[in-house]
Parts: structure tokens; sequence; C-alpha cells
């Protein structure tokens, strides 16, 4: 496996200045966001996609410090009753696709989105519970008309292009468990696949190691987030872990996103990385820095620290004890 980084937290570096300093840092990979949430600081995806000589400038300065692109990440919501925002999202994931596979990116990273509850919503709206059976009747109507006819158009392009696509299992989105992912996939193509992130699992009760065994078995895990969650038990006694607290509201919070090894045990992460072995998954592991308590530098380099001293980067020699 190869340690890497989602730029997004470098977005005021220029291009060639963050990569100098994911090199310097000692790692091998960058994931570069290309619009929508994430957005677009080290990627001008207009440009690249007119411009050959652009992208093979590009894709030169990755290369000549020995990096490699992991994956473009367009994080947005292509079903929301926005039309604009669903719109620009839709057209920001196809033409990433496009780029991804003009600069043998293997993956593009995104959400699977949230529809409304009808054709007139004006709000995207996330069922959470069963009953009443309204929200049964909501759910079944966003898979339906909605987020299985999306994946299908789209994945088949994804897959057309050679790309992968890699959902986040984020909370507010219609694919946000092992099961969800595996459901879309099945309904859809191989093409969609997992971003996994730990964090999103943690604060939902899914155990992350569970999650890579159930996901990997399919080959369903084509990207890795590298993020930990630390859980007040006793916030969580008052506020669930359904908690609508921003996140700036760190000492009555719920839960919070944390550095790699400031949420969980460095025993448990490194758990993670021998599953990930285990059940077939070779790729990057990507930082994303989301700590509302350390700067940006002191954040990333914690999660650096910390992987390194866990992550299985060489093979396996022979079992020569055996």
């Amino acid at each position: 496996m190869k340690l890497g980084v989602f730029t997004v937290l470098f977005s005021g570096m220029k291009f060639e200045e963050m990569l100098d300093h994911v090199k310097a840092s000692g790692l091998h990979a960058v994931e570069i966001g290309t619009g929508c949430y994430p957005g677009d600081a080290h990627c001008d995806l207009n440009l690249l996609l007119e411009d050959e000589a652009a992208r093979a400038d590009y894709i030169a300065k990755v290369r000549e410090r020995d990096l490699i692109i992991s994956a473009f990440s367009c994080h947005g919501n292509p079903l929301s009753p926005d039309k604009e925002f669903a719109e620009r999202s839709h057209d920001t994931l196809l033409k990433t696709i496009k780029l991804a596979s003009l600069l043998e990116v293997p993956v593009v990273n995104c959400f699977s989105g949230t529809a409304g509850d009808h054709e007139g919503a004006k709000y995207p709206n996330w069922p959470v519970t069963a009953w009443p059976d309204e929200y049964n009747h909501v759910l079944k109507w966003q898979w339906e008309e909605k987020l299985i006819p999306y994946w299908k158009e789209v994945g088949q392009y994804a897959k057309d292009h050679g790309v992968k696509i890699g959902l986040e299992l984020h909370g507010g989105f219609l694919v946000h468990t092992p099961y969800t992912l595996l459901k879309l996939r099945e309904e859809t193509c191989d093409a969609i696949g997992a971003n996994l992130d730990p964090s999103h699992l943690w604060w939902q009760g899914i155990n992350p190691v569970a999650a890579i065994k159930i996901l990997a078995k399919e080959g369903a895990i084509h990207h890795f987030h590298a993020k930990d969650t630390y859980i007040d038990p006793d916030n969580v006694n008052m506020y669930g872990l359904t908690d609508m607290q921003p996140y700036g509201n760190v000492q009555s919070r719920a839960w919070t996103f944390r550095s790699v090894g400031c949420g969980h045990s460095l025993q448990e992460w490194s758990d993670m990385m021998s599953a990930l072995r285990i059940y077939g998954y070779d790729y990057v592991v990507s930082i994303e820095h989301e700590d509302p308590i350390m700067s940006i530098d002191e954040g990333f380099k914690r999660a650096v620290q910390n992987l390194k001293s866990v992550l299985i980067e060489e093979q396996p020699s022979q079992m020569w004890w055996a």
C-alpha cells in the first residue's frame, strides 16, 4: 500500500508547491479535488480537458516527483432538488471521469447523492427510520426513480472510460453503509465501489474492519480515506449519534472528526491496514484532514507519523517458517 493525501487541505498552495510538500513529507500519492465541495485549487478541469499539452505538463509534474494521482474527487449532489447544483455536480463528475481516463487515474471519488421526497421538492431528504411508513415510501421512490437510474447511466459511462467510482459512505447521502453500497452496485455495475472512510462508519456504529471484510470480499473497495472520529459518550447520551450541532461545537458534539490516532487507537488502525491487505486492497491510503482542534500542519503530520507506523507497504515474503 502507498500513503497519500487528499490535497484540499493544501488549497492555499500552488500546484507545484503542494507536490513538493507532499513529496518532502514522505508520501507517494495525491488525491486531487476537481470541483463541487472539495474545490478545484489544483485542477483546472476545462483547461486540462481541452489542452493536450497542458495535460502532459500537469501529469509530468506529478511523475517527476515520483508521485501518483490516486484519485480525482468531485463530491457533490447530482440528485439534489437544487437543479443548478445537481447539474453542476453531474457536469463536474462527467468531466472528471473523462479527465481521469485521459490521465490514467483509476478512481473518481464522489457522493451517491440524495434526492428530495418528490419531484417538486426544494431540499434533499435523507430518511433514517422505517416508520412512520411515509419515510419508507420516500426512500423507495428515491432509489427507484432517482438513485438507480442515475448511477446505471453514470456507472456505465465510467466503466466505458476505464474508471472506477469510489462512493464515500457519508451520512446524509443515500449510499452511506456497506449494505447500501452493495445494493447500488448490484443494481448498476461493478465500476461502482467505495471510497471507504472509517470516520463515517464509526459514528454510525459500524466496525471498519468488519466493513472492510464485507466490501473487499466483493472487490468493492476502490479507494481508502484515512480520517478518525472521536465519540464522546457523555454527549452521545444527550444528543445521540445523529447529532445536528455544527462541527465547531466540539465541547458538546456527540462525535468529532479527528486526525488519525486521535479518536481510535493505533491498534485499531493497524487492524484496518491488516484487513485491507488480507482481503486484497493494495492501493492508496489517503489522509483527509478535518480535525477542528488541530492546525492543518499539525494534524497532517500526526496522521503521517501514525500511519507510517502501521501501514503495510511491502509485499509479504514467503512463509519460510512453514
